[in-house]
């Protein structure tokens, strides 16, 4: 169970989105404007953070950077600005996530319980680990039975993202938000470039995957092949 505290004005969203983490076993505190946040976001120590960024009383972005200039807390951005400069300000200036309304509330749960699981990994320093492939994200290394890999930086941290939600399909927007800092720009041909070079570097090929499954259509999920 994770705290988590909901900032957003909209009562729909806001009452939909709280009772579905609710139900997921998340103790969930919820404000409507921006200082009431800011408050549950310094002085209750949660877990995760979600915020809007139209907020009534003070605009989104500047209540991001004041969680952010008191608390490392992760940060996921929901809201209805989709336009790339403000997707990609509002992820530089700290935001660990960004969904654009309308979102499903499924999607909502993979984000928050990807963060969540890169929150207990840091906590514990402790590899993922998938049959013979291991990811140590403190050593940036990555090892396939035992063997250190020749992974660029680029592609470790594609392998760490999909090592992250193991079993989980992974859109390639979403490798492009969290890898490229390019949620809403860049080509899917980046994404499956770098695929292909891990692919190769873990002894697979698109017609012979072990590790990297496509899903087409909607993305790639990293498995364990032994499964």
């Amino acid at each position: 169970m994770a705290q988590i505290v909901l900032i957003e004005d909209d009562a729909d969203i806001r009452r939909l989105v709280a009772g579905a983490l609710a139900a997921q076993g998340h103790d969930v505190e919820s404000a409507s404007v921006a200082l009431d946040g800011l408050q549950l976001a310094v002085k209750g120590n949660p877990d995760l953070v979600i915020m809007d960024l139209g907020l009534p009383d003070l605009d989104g972005t500047e209540l991001l950077k004041m969680i952010r200039a008191v608390s490392q807390v992760p940060i996921v951005v929901i809201t209805a600005r989709g336009a790339d400069e403000v997707v990609i300000s509002t992820l530089d200036a700290g935001a660990d996530d960004y969904l654009v309304k309308p979102f499903s509330v499924a999607q909502l749960e993979a984000r928050v319980r990807a963060i969540l699981r890169r929150g207990s990994s840091s906590e514990t320093g402790e590899p993922i680990r998938i049959a013979g492939l291991a990811i140590d994200s403190a050593a940036r290394e990555a090892t396939l039975e035992g063997v250190v890999l020749d992974l660029s930086p680029k592609e470790f941290d594609l392998l760490r993202a999909l090592g992250e939600r193991t079993g989980e399909v992974v859109s390639k927007r979403a490798l492009m938000a969290e890898v490229w800092r390019e949620p809403y720009g860049g080509s899917d041909r980046t994404v499956d470039v770098h695929l292909s070079w891990l692919r190769n570097k873990l002894g697979e090929s698109a017609q012979e995957p072990r590790y990297l499954r496509t899903v087409h259509g909607v993305g790639v999920k990293l498995v364990d092949p032994t499964r």
